[in-house]
């Protein structure tokens, strides 16, 4: 028997829901700060407004449905007490931090489908974008390492 069966916790499914919560809420933050607030881009920029605006509601729709998925998850480990919390801040943190490098690498650089911000030069942005989704990625591979460490010592 592993350390997490004799504590109950079921580590991957917290991890899951934390993954899918915490992509959620980075695509949030995007699309709310950067895409509403600050009208720096859309999610997929095109002549068109329209399509423009359309494409941010697809990121809006698809960030909720990851935060409902990873809150429902969520809320059944809690409900069956086998929830590992530090875990799920760990995985809240890669969620989020590999939600921001894909966006940064994928969407900006391979795709195309938007800048951070149309200025020049862009890279200032695009290194401090793609950089705190390291930052982030970062403290979350620590966190998890901390968080299997104390499963580990239980």
């Amino acid at each position: 028997m592993s350390a997490f069966e004799h504590t109950g916790v079921n580590t991957r499914a917290t991890l899951q829901s934390g993954l899918l919560i915490g992509i959620g809420l980075m695509a949030a933050i995007d699309e709310i700060v950067f895409h509403q607030l600050l009208a720096w881009h859309h999610f997929v920029d095109v002549r068109s407004g329209a399509f423009a605006l359309f494409s941010d509601g697809l990121l809006h729709a698809g960030e909720l449905l990851f935060l409902v998925a990873g809150a429902f998850i969520a809320r059944s480990l809690l409900q069956a007490q086998r929830f590992a919390p530090r875990h799920f801040k760990a995985a809240l943190l890669l969620g989020a931090g590999g939600f921001q490098i894909f966006d940064g690498v994928v969407d900006h650089k391979i795709l195309g489908l938007h800048q951070v911000r149309y200025v020049d030069p862009v890279w200032p942005y695009d290194v401090a974008w793609i950089g705190a989704g390291l930052l982030i990625l970062v403290a979350g591979m620590l966190a998890l390492r901390n968080a299997r460490r104390h499963s580990a010592h239980q």
